[in-house]
């Protein structure tokens, strides 16, 4: 005949413990840690930790063993993929005992048991940290560096900004900047409107927003003198 376990029942008979212990386990698998009482989580740690030995294994028949305990099989997944690989170099001691208190009411002692982190990671784990620090760098320099078009940009804007006040260098691809829309040519010093015949072929060595901007610096409207009919 089997020894009993030293120390009160939980539940009414040994099937009802085995059934309050199961899913004591599986919720502990499930969430990586729960609150209960001190009686109910030192009967649970051993059983836990039993487990977790099992899920280091990873063969069949562990398996088959565990699942007599935990019926949800989403649960024994994580246990055998997750965290077992999880404590593949840790040799034991895989869950912890936290002390919270007495419970209101019946006065009970209340206590946190919980799955501690492994002190070795996993080979996939190593593999994960040692690529992260290489995307993060990566990803460093290519905030730090800005692109060689929009530097250019920035450094034509600003030289056509001091010579010219109110106006600004095409963009990259020619285009007018927003807000800008009468055309400068530096070497007849004439601007053009949209309304100017010769607009569509005008090629803006510098545009403006207003015709007041252009006049200021010195260009003139073309059309308006001899050379320009």
């Amino acid at each position: 005949m089997p020894t009993p376990t030293k120390g009160a029942r939980l539940g009414g008979s040994p099937a009802h413990e085995k059934l309050i212990l199961s899913n004591l386990a599986t919720s502990l698998f499930e969430h990586g840690a729960i609150t209960t009482t001190a009686a109910k989580a030192k009967r649970l740690q051993p059983l836990a930790e039993s487990m977790i030995t099992k899920a280091k294994r990873g063969d069949l028949n562990s398996r088959r063993q565990v699942m007599k305990r935990i019926k949800d099989k989403s649960v024994v997944h994580v246990l055998f993929t997750e965290i077992g690989e999880r404590y593949a170099d840790r040799p034991g001691g895989y869950t912890r005992i936290t002390k919270l208190g007495p419970r209101k009411g019946d006065n009970a002692p209340m206590v946190k048991i919980e799955l501690v982190e492994a002190l070795a990671e996993s080979p996939k784990a190593k593999k994960a940290a040692k690529k992260a620090p290489a995307k993060k760098a990566a990803a460093k320099k290519a905030d730090a560096e800005p692109e060689v078009e929009d530097v250019q940009d920035e450094k034509v804007q600003d030289v056509v900004a001091g010579k010219y006040e109110g106006s600004a260098a095409p963009n990259a691809d020619g285009s007018a900047p927003a807000g800008f829309v009468i055309k400068g040519n530096e070497n007849s010093m004439k601007y053009h409107t949209a309304e100017s015949p010769w607009y569509d072929q005008t090629e803006a060595e510098v545009w403006f927003k207003e015709e007041a901007d252009a006049e200021a610096a010195g260009f003139t409207k073309a059309g308006e003198t001899e050379d320009d009919k």
